[in-house]
């Protein structure tokens, strides 16, 4: 009757009680001793039950003071740190004086890194805090006026240096803020950052084993784990993280073009000049780069229509492969877009899949944004047909959480990135190295100094688990949702599509001044300025970023990403509140 469970509750002694309680109170009613007894059990029971009740609160009270007295700990800690980081003066010393310079202890060192990383949790705390701001908004010149950027002759001091960490994290955007909407990359996993801070400290190149050993064998792992998720067989194929995906977009423009041109490599453009690529017109501006940078150009980037949802029309891709071939032209890429940078949209992979054999064009998809959804059993029907696909771009730094930048290309052939890309330079790619050379992944990139991307995703793909991911995206369709719901209801709120199927949520906010303003050009004429008008004084106020544009025949509207795995309900709700409150003062005049 006295054990207690691991938190602490009196389980077994309530279940006897109530067992008692049963045995006693539902029996027939009887006289005489017998019934006499059983009343003078239950009642010692009911006693016996209040004494524990009393024990059991005094130890909650004593768990509580505890807490308390912790935390005041914590705070006491943090303030003598504070302390005594005014007790080290800095304004006699210099960088000469840190490693490898100090002798040891390195005293110097440890000190100045200290400091640096006490204004480094300053900053992920208030990064997290809806009481500071998203940022300070000081406009180009002013802000220079505020700052001393100047490169001096002579070294400045360590004091000087530490306040010019000081000055930058406090201009500095919040991207890690719940209310930061302003991009497709926002919030802050504190997993990640820790990969970053320690890949930084490591300070490796990615173009081989002999100077990367872990960090290669982590991307190798971490990049077959993506191209199964996708749906390649067993993860066949290849792939390298990239500077971010429009480097990416470029590596599956080169495969393609070297999958069925290999000459150009060493011949050059000119061995086929006519070359052209297709993409929608809600596809991201790297397409047309790609094709400018390998020197197709940008004409023979030929432009897709879309559907009235943004999506690539079949029917169109089909008609300008025709008219291409007509002119002379030799089409060798399609590039869909699963998840638009504006409005969100999927392209039907499936149907692009279909016109691409029939041709014969090599099919890529830029998942850069839409690839988390790969993590959802939920969502990842939106990609469903990815698997068709020659090459795809992800962006783990968006939908995923990742720290900046973490961007892999994977493509289905093995070994056409090096084939590609390799140049086979002695003095790095020796071919009688005494470890298995295939792990040397320099030859497969189009740049010589890799910077380790892979751990902090791995990292976090360790803290979260896929589940973890898969909560992440749920949560954010859940806030879409919301969002979505409050649009509906408030008064001057108009949505640009109804039923956005990614988390991109795009509309306009109509002040009172033109509500009863007929829609057409005149209005648009007007409604054009709302979003600017508003955006400027959201960034004045400093505490929420959005984003505007204007797309197509629509003028500007507020394009609301909900990417960030701090943000909750509330901030949904903090958005249309202060969007409605700055949009209230906007005058005709």
């Amino acid at each position: 009757l006295h054990q207690w469970d691991k938190n602490g509750n009196k389980i077994n002694f309530i279940v006897h009680n109530i067992i008692l309680t049963v045995l006693f109170e539902n029996q027939p009613e009887e006289k005489g001793e017998e019934e006499i007894k059983r009343r003078s059990v239950l009642r010692k029971m009911k006693s016996c039950s209040s004494k524990y009740d009393d024990v059991f609160g005094t130890r909650n009270d004593l768990r509580r003071q505890l807490s308390q007295a912790n935390q005041m700990l914590e705070e006491t800690n943090i303030a003598r740190r504070r302390l005594d980081k005014l007790n080290i003066d800095f304004s006699k010393k210099y960088a000469k004086e840190l490693l490898p310079n100090e002798a040891n202890p390195p005293t110097n060192t440890v000190d100045f890194l200290r400091e640096v990383i006490e204004e480094l949790f300053e900053y992920v705390r208030q990064s997290h805090d809806r009481n500071e701001p998203v940022l300070e908004f000081h406009h180009p010149m002013e802000l220079k006026g505020n700052l001393d950027l100047e490169v001096p002759e002579g070294p400045e001091t360590l004091a000087q240096i530490l306040n010019d960490c000081r000055e930058a994290l406090k201009y500095a955007v919040k991207s890690g803020h719940p209310r930061f909407f302003n991009q497709l990359s926002s919030g802050m996993d504190v997993v990640s950052l820790a990969g970053e801070w320690l890949t930084s400290t490591v300070n490796s190149n990615m173009f081989t084993y002999e100077v990367s050993p872990v960090f290669v064998l982590m991307e190798r792992i971490v990049l077959k784990r993506m191209r199964e998720i996708i749906g390649w067989a067993d993860g066949e194929g290849d792939g390298i993280f990239a500077p971010g995906g429009t480097i990416a977009n470029l590596y599956a423009v080169l495969a393609a073009r070297h999958k069925y041109y290999p000459e150009i490599k060493s011949k050059g453009s000119l061995a086929q000049s006519q070359l052209c690529m297709f993409t929608s017109r809600h596809a991201h501006y790297s397409l047309k780069s790609a094709a400018h940078i390998v020197g197709i150009g940008t004409d023979n980037c030929i432009t897709v229509e879309t559907d009235g949802i943004g999506k690539m029309r079949p029917d169109d891709l089909k008609a300008k492969i025709s008219k291409a071939k007509d002119e002379g032209k030799v089409p060798f890429l399609v590039s869909c877009t699963m998840g638009t940078t504006v409005v969100g949209a999927f392209d039907p992979i499936t149907e692009i899949a279909d016109i691409c054999e029939e041709h014969n064009l090599w099919l890529h998809a830029d998942a850069a944004w839409g690839g988390g959804a790969l993590m959802s059993n939920k969502w990842k029907h939106l990609l469903d047909g990815i698997n068709r696909a020659d090459s795809v771009t992800w962006n783990p730094h968006k939908m995923m959480g990742a720290s900046l930048q973490c961007s892999a290309i994977l493509v289905k052939e093995d070994g056409i990135l090096e084939s590609c890309n390799a140049m086979h330079a002695s003095y790095l790619f020796q071919r009688d190295k005494h470890y298995d050379i295939s792990y040397d992944t320099g030859d497969k990139a189009i740049q010589c100094g890799r910077h380790v991307d892979i751990f902090k995703l791995w990292l976090m793909w360790r803290a979260k688990g896929r589940v973890g991911f898969e909560y992440h995206m749920n949560h954010m369709m859940d806030l879409k949702a919301h969002l979505i719901k409050l649009i509906k209801e408030t008064e001057g709120f108009e949505l640009v599509f109804e039923n956005p199927e990614y988390v991109n949520v795009c509309f306009w906010y109509i002040p009172p001044c033109l509500r009863k303003n007929a829609k057409g050009p005149q209005r648009d004429f007007v409604v054009n300025k709302v979003a600017p008008f508003i955006k400027a004084q959201m960034m004045d106020k400093g505490d929420l970023m959005v984003s505007y544009q204007p797309l197509d025949q629509y003028p500007n509207f507020f394009r609301m990403v909900i990417s960030n795995q701090a943000a909750t309900m509330d901030d949904i709700q903090f958005v249309i509140t202060r969007i409605e409150e700055l949009g209230k003062t906007f005058r005709l005049d």
